[in-house]
């Protein structure tokens, strides 16, 4: 048992676990915690995913600590243009600035006295001179993406000029931003190999470890009830990416899948689901909307479908459901950060007619695609296992804290 004290701050609560980003964080407090630290958890419970205050008193309640502000974080028109004109910060920043959530984290930072204080989003950053001056704990980082290349993908796509100009500007602002802020840590943990060649490449940094997307492997048992030979995809709907790709796979991929093999469906959930989506009126496609249990949702389905078209990171429910024996039929982007090999642990499908080619082929050769499925659980199970995430990590922090007190 460690012992060590550890202030992971995230700008909203990771609750409840239906999207990545809150699996992604939920998994580092969990990792933290079974590898015996204390760990006090300090986030934003922001407008957009905002927890009642009911169930903010029993989530975390197993943690040495678990404070939380009430921060409006919503987009508004006069504050970005406002922002967009006569600032060379990302909008996104100064909607996480809040002068009530500052002090609550200068009087953690007093009373529970960390060696550690993680981030789990580097538009938190600016609080980190507050860090500085309050403490002397190691300082890390979690990168859930290299977040400029999200608007750089958005501005590759933008077919509207003034729409292309934003997105490029806003890429270049929080590449800036980026830059800036990594240096304000000891430690980065990478969530991916090419995230962290990435930020070698940009910026002269000394510490960056690939910690990946983690998962309980013992909790994880392939899938015992019958599953249909259909489709699924589950992800937060408000997050672009995800509608984005959506969007694409609705009107451009499903006409030609739903023509090679008439029988298949689609299903999709989401938090957040736009009447967009609710209302589309497709033949074997299902829209869920938000669904109660995830687990319940998926396992019944035998195919997993992700295909999105730009983001960054890692797909945590790539993992699950591999882990689970599923087949993933993925875009290139969509797999990115999983070390997966196609036709050995995937499909890959960066087209409609691939996409429908890769469908027709699991129907028709059922057998085949089932020992993929297995390859990708055992791929899950050997590399992304959470202990064995965790030690690294846990390790590289322990070796910081120790020369940090030399000095």
């Amino acid at each position: 048992m460690s012992g060590r004290k550890i202030l992971i701050i995230t700008n909203r609560v990771p609750f409840p676990l239906k999207d990545g980003g809150n699996i992604a964080m939920h998994a580092m407090i969990d990792g933290y915690y079974r590898a015996g630290w204390q760990v006090h958890l300090l986030s934003m419970n922001t407008t957009r995913h905002k927890v009642k205050t009911e169930a903010l008193g029993k989530i975390f309640s197993h943690l040495a600590g678990f404070s939380w502000v009430n921060v409006d974080t919503e987009v508004k028109a006069g504050g970005a243009l406002k922002n967009f004109f006569f600032s060379r910060e990302p909008e996104h920043v100064q909607r996480y600035s809040n002068e009530e959530f500052r002090q609550k984290l200068i009087t953690v930072l007093k009373s529970f006295e960390p060696e550690v204080v993680q981030v789990e989003s580097v538009y938190m950053s600016s609080y980190m001179p507050d860090v500085h001056k309050h403490s002397s704990a190691v300082c890390v980082l979690r990168m859930h993406n290299v977040e400029y290349q999200i608007w750089q993908g958005m501005s590759g796509k933008a077919k509207n000029p003034l729409k292309k100009y934003y997105f490029d500007n806003l890429a270049e602002r929080v590449r800036n931003y980026e830059r800036r802020s990594w240096k304000e840590y000891d430690l980065l943990l990478a969530i991916t190999e090419k995230d962290a060649q990435l930020v070698h490449r940009l910026e002269e940094v000394s510490n960056v470890v690939v910690a990946p997307f983690s998962i309980e492997t013992d909790n994880i048992k392939p899938t015992e009830r019958e599953e249909q030979w259909h489709g699924y995809h589950i992800g937060a709907m408000d997050w672009l990416p995800n509608r984005e790709g959506i969007r694409w796979f609705l009107h451009k991929v499903w006409p030609r899948v739903h023509r090679a093999v008439p029988g298949f469906r689609f299903y999709f959930a989401g938090r957040n689901m736009s009447t967009e989506f609710e209302e589309s009126n497709l033949t074997g496609v299902v829209c869920a909307g938000e669904v109660e249990d995830a687990d319940a949702f998926v396992a019944d389905k035998k195919i997993l479908i992700v295909p999105l078209l730009s983001g960054g990171g890692i797909r945590v429910k790539i993992l699950e459901a591999m882990a689970k024996g599923k087949i993933v039929i993925s875009t290139s982007k969509g797999i990115k950060g999983i070390e997966a090999r196609p036709e050995e642990h995937y499909l890959r499908a960066n087209s409609p007619e691939t996409f429908a080619k890769w469908i027709k082929w699991c129907i028709e050769n059922k057998e085949e695609a089932q020992k993929l499925a297995s390859n990708a659980r055992a791929l899950v199970m050997q590399k992304y296992d959470r202990k064995s995430v965790m030690k690294i990590v846990c390790e590289e922090v322990e070796y910081l804290i120790r020369i940090k007190r030399h000095h």
